[in-house]
């Protein structure tokens, strides 16, 4: 209470200039989408630069105008610079669509490095995009209405702080996933370890760790293929990828085997047949420069983990394919029949394969003709034990004993090919 003229009035505090805003809660979460949005592009730059230095500017100069419009939203909340923050999400959203739902860009698809781990870490940029936008709209709308009561903004918080939270934990892990892509690609070199480009579709390299064992000689060599559902994972051994598809290539190494561990297209960034169109070009890639990798090309097996599993076995079953032998662990067999699949499982298949049964028929390894495939060896995953008898019942040799080591030193190391 205070006195004016010998009356007595309640206190209001001073309102609001018409051009600040509050850092509330619709505010905060908008800036902080934005802030992802524009970090997890900018995370995958280094690795667009190697591609094409033109997109990497582009993306570059987005994403840090972006984290410029988001530290002045911040810092100076005000109707002007939440229409920046605004300005430049709906930028960032222009430059998605027009080059992942339209394709617009020319010459290669520009978020390939950022969808290597997670093949929709676009789709998350482009949701963080959209938070934003309509959050800075949101705030800059009501930045001149009176201050609400201290009940009113603390129950906005308690209402809007998991939706805060969730969204700085998707731009962190979307952001991690880009930055992990394929840092370490360079231009093709010839070792005798290391990462080396094994293939480049639509202009993007793919990425091959090649791990050679101890001594001197050709050495027969087995093709990694991680799992994920074809939409998580890649080559490295630790790391997102890693923890997302449980990538253990080194086992072998130790038994006198190199190890060729792959990245491939994920979908949703990639449709099928992409991904086995990939493995099938690693087998190429490594039969072509055998004698610079100290290989023996008569000697190639093929593993797979989950849907690496399943790319493993389509890869063997391919005709004039020269694989030697093939495992297949906790890898499906079939996705024409879905019947009594989980919910969670018949959506990933949804996002990664589609609906069209012809689809389904190319990715499902029970399908396809299995008279002349290599030894095989078959351990878990849905139908696998069908799998298995369509296998045999063409004369294929099948073991179902998940020790993948030995399997591969009496395919490779003792069986003549």
């Amino acid at each position: 209470m205070k006195v004016v003229d010998g009356q007595r009035s309640a206190y209001r505090p001073p309102a609001p200039s018409p051009m600040s805003l509050r850092r509330g809660p619709v505010l905060v979460t908008a800036a902080f989408a934005g802030l992802g949005g524009a970090l997890i592009p900018a995370a995958a730059v280094p690795a667009l630069w190697r591609i094409w230095q033109l997109y990497a500017m582009l993306f570059g100069a987005v994403a840090l105008v972006e984290v410029v419009a988001v530290v002045a939203v911040l810092g100076w909340p005000t109707r002007t610079t939440a229409r920046f923050g605004a300005l430049t999400a709906f930028a960032a959203l222009v430059l998605w669509v027009l080059s992942r739902p339209l394709g617009l860009l020319v010459r290669l698809d520009p978020w390939q490095p950022a969808d290597t781990v997670v093949g929709f870490t676009d789709y998350v940029a482009a949701v963080l995009q959209v938070i934003a936008l309509f959050g800075f709209l949101f705030a800059r709308r009501r930045g001149a209405r009176p201050w609400p009561s201290a009940v009113r903004r603390v129950s906005a918080w308690i209402v809007l702080f998991p939706v805060l939270l969730l969204v700085i934990a998707t731009g962190a892990a979307g952001t991690v996933a880009a930055g992990d892509g394929i840092r370490g690609t360079g231009a093709s070199a010839l070792l005798d370890g290391g990462t080396v480009e094994y293939c480049r579709p639509a202009g993007v390299p793919l990425a091959m760790d090649l791990r050679r064992p101890a001594g001197s000689g050709p050495a027969p060599v087995v093709l990694f293929l991680h799992g994920g559902g074809l939409l998580f994972g890649n080559r490295k051994p630790s790391g997102p990828g890693a923890l997302l598809a449980g990538t253990r290539p080194d086992e072998l190494a130790a038994r006198g085997f190199a190890v060729a561990s792959i990245d491939y297209r994920l979908a949703p960034a990639a449709r099928w047949p992409a991904p086995l169109d990939d493995a099938r070009c690693a087998v190429r890639f490594l039969e072509a420069n055998a004698a610079a990798l100290a290989i023996d090309p008569a000697r190639i097996g093929v593993w797979g983990t989950g849907a690496g599993g399943t790319l493993a076995s389509l890869v063997a079953l391919t005709p004039g394919t020269h694989i030697r032998a093939a495992a297949a662990l906790a890898a499906p067999a079939d996705f024409t029949d879905l019947r009594g699949v989980d919910t969670l499982t018949r959506a990933s298949v949804l996002l990664a394969l589609g609906r069209a049964p012809a689809t389904l028929r190319s990715a499902s390894p029970l399908t396809y003709p299995a008279a002349g495939a290599p030894p095989f060896l078959v351990a878990g995953g849905r139908k696998s034990a069908e799998f298995a008898e369509h296998l045999r019942q063409a004369g294929v040799p099948v073991t179902t004993s998940p020790d993948v080591a030995a399997f591969f030193t009496t395919a490779l190391l003792s069986r003549t090919p």
